[in-house]
């Protein structure tokens, strides 16, 4: 069952909805598409501004709102968070080899961001916070990594300091996204064009998900959600070869090594986890280790629990592409 059969712009409805980091990637995605829903008003919250002017440029809808500020920021989230309903947090610094190299930095925005972002909307009366993480917060062996694990953390037991106010948090996870900002997708169309691809490891293998997956997934979230859940895709995989022939076919290709920070396989349900985690047809969802609702568990049984030793991981998960599967995926990559 796709994802984009299942969420519903309809969870919009009315609603004022603010989005952090909304000039990247995900964050235009996710606009435009809510730009398709009865969203009361859009909120585009972003320390950029050259992306701010770029966007409303392109986008002139009247419920559309800009608002340049840093997640770092506790007081301009006060500003932002007056009235609105639903947050979507998707600002990051993400780049693993900048966040090794930067690690306050890192710290300061995807860790006390994700306080920030919390206190503002317990104090502003926001119903709905979701967060966006990755598959590098489940056993990190980077920097990026430990702090996107914090902000869920952060999150997830914000909904124990809620207490009887009506702000619930929860959260999605997801694998690589096809042809973002930095992606390595983009990368090797731009190598092939010098006619030599760069492979850190032959073995490696991720998960892949499209840009209108991703933001079905925050919609399927928000759809569901009553605090505390971890929403994770069911996503296909495949290998850095077949990837890089499918996107360059022929195209020679040099072995460079592992960065610093990488692994060879990525995993978005660990063993620990599993034992939490229930099958809910389109989606997997953590549970909670804390039950912070009744609500929750009538939402479990939605559900079935996944099997026993459960581990979901880019090496073994299914399906994996092979060749023909990864070029189509790879053709849906503008």
């Amino acid at each position: 069952m796709k994802l984009s059969s299942t969420a519903k712009l309809t969870v919009l409805d009315g609603k004022s909805v603010l989005i952090t980091g909304g000039t990247g990637s995900f964050g235009k995605a996710f606009v435009k598409r809510a730009l398709e829903s009865k969203a009361k008003k859009i909120i585009v919250f972003s320390r950029d501004e050259q992306k701010h002017y770029e966007m409303s440029r392109v986008l002139t809808d009247k419920r559309l709102r800009f608002f340049v500020g840093d997640i770092r920021d506790r007081d301009r989230l006060m500003a932002a968070f007056r009235g609105v309903d639903i947050v979507i947090h998707a600002a990051a610094m993400k780049h693993v080899p900048i966040c090794e190299y930067n690690p306050i930095e890192a710290v300061q925005t995807n860790v006390n961001g994700a306080k920030n972002i919390i206190e503002a909307a317990m104090a502003c009366g926001v119903q709905q916070v979701l967060g966006l993480s990755t598959d590098k917060a489940v056993s990190p062996a980077n920097l990026y990594g430990a702090t996107k694990l914090c902000m869920e953390k952060l999150l997830i037991s914000a909904n124990a300091y809620a207490g009887d106010r009506s702000t619930r948090f929860s959260l999605v996870r997801y694998g690589n996204v096809m042809g973002s900002a930095g992606s390595v997708i983009p990368l090797f169309r731009s190598q092939q064009k010098n006619g030599q691809l760069t492979i850190t490891d032959p073995r490696m293998t991720r998960f892949w998900i499209d840009m209108d997956e991703a933001v079905s997934l925050v919609l399927r979230g928000l759809e569901l959600m009553v605090g505390g859940e971890i929403f994770i895709p069911k996503l296909p995989t495949s290998d850095i070869e077949t990837l890089a022939e499918a996107v360059a076919p022929g195209t020679p290709r040099t072995t460079i090594g592992i960065r610093p920070g990488e692994k060879l396989h990525e995993t978005l349900i660990g063993a620990e986890e599993a034992r939490r985690t229930w099958d809910c047809d389109d989606v997997l969802v953590i549970w909670p280790e804390f039950q912070f609702s009744s609500r929750t568990l009538n939402a479990m049984r939605r559900g079935t629990p996944v099997p026993e030793n459960f581990e979901y991981s880019s090496d073994s998960a299914e399906p994996r592409l092979d060749l023909e599967a990864t070029k189509a995926m790879v053709a849906r990559v503008a």
